[in-house]
């Protein structure tokens, strides 16, 4: 094994093991990596830690040439920083090349926000009779009535699930656990999908698991299977565009902040260690900002 690959894997634990990192977060930060070694590769370098500050920096010329975002490119200088920084904790690195640039007035692009009239139709779309319809009916009201991530949509147990007070026990970021309640049409989802579709399936198949979505083999459902099941949904409803998980965590967001929740409340929902990480999603629309300066600005109020 190469020093490269022994220093990359060696890292990828690091972040698995000790510091938790759910696996798509991992996967992220491998495919970073990759790419800056093989960028080095083209140029005829053949070890990260001869890595100097003028390679990041032709490094970084090289990415805007391949014309990729501004946010792509500050989490893959992100990636490398945490990378340098453990090769020197390690010992193999005296100084991080990378600590001394920054990559400042990012644009921060907000995830997509699905609109009420548009949710009605994608909802009406996932509707059916088959025990796959239920499921999907069951993983879209989930989605939008607790805002979680994929990741942590996957690993929900039916244990997890307090079906009387409604709520669930999430394990986010890190394995930090959380309970986030949901609502009587997610509940009402969740009994007719174990009822009609789940118990069906995984009789049919000889499953015996504990997880609460399956794919059409009873088999535990994926991250990759979520965003598949989405997108077809989304094709069915005549809706353009794609239905990324992500979409449905913003829209629960930003519905539950129009209609007068906290931001601390909203943070605490989404899982979200830090404030600032909540704030992406405070953008409300003209007409909820037109109705909260018009109730609290004491002349506000137009004469009829």
């Amino acid at each position: 094994m190469s020093t490269n690959n022994n220093q990359l894997e060696t890292f990828i634990h690091h972040l698995a093991i000790e510091r938790r990192y759910s696996e798509e977060t991992v996967k992220a930060y491998l495919q970073d990596l990759k790419k800056f070694e093989t960028y080095l590769a083209s140029t005829g370098q053949s070890s990260f830690t001869g890595v100097q500050l003028a390679d990041i920096r032709l490094f970084l010329g090289f990415l805007d040439e391949e014309e990729m975002s501004r946010n792509t490119i500050s989490r893959i200088l992100s990636s490398l920083r945490s990378f340098y920084t453990f090769l020197m904790r390690e010992g193999h690195m005296n100084e991080n090349p990378v600590s001394s640039i920054s990559f400042k007035n990012r644009s921060l692009r907000l995830p997509k926000h699905v609109y009420q009239a548009e949710l009605i139709k994608i909802f009406e779309a996932a509707s059916g009779t088959g025990p796959l319809d239920y499921r999907n009916v069951a993983l879209l009201e989930l989605l939008y009535a607790t805002g979680i991530r994929a990741s942590e949509c996957k690993n929900i147990l039916l244990s997890h699930i307090d079906f009387d007070l409604g709520v669930i026990l999430i394990t986010g970021k890190g394995n930090k656990e959380r309970y986030v309640p949901f609502g009587q049409f997610a509940l009402n989802a969740i009994e007719i999908y174990l009822e009609k579709s789940r118990s069906l399936l995984m009789n049919k198949f000889k499953q015996s698991h504990d997880y609460l979505f399956i794919n059409r083999l009873g088999e535990p459902i994926t991250v990759g299977g979520i965003e598949y099941i989405l997108k077809k949904i989304m094709k069915e409803s005549g809706l353009t565009g794609n239905l990324h998980p992500h979409m449905l965590r913003h829209t629960f967001a930003t519905d539950m902040l129009n209609e007068g929740a906290d931001l601390r409340t909203v943070q605490e929902l989404l899982g979200h260690a830090s404030l600032s990480s909540t704030q992406i999603y405070t953008h409300v629309t003209k007409d909820a900002l037109q109705r909260n300066y018009n109730a609290y600005h004491p002349r506000a109020k137009r004469k009829k």
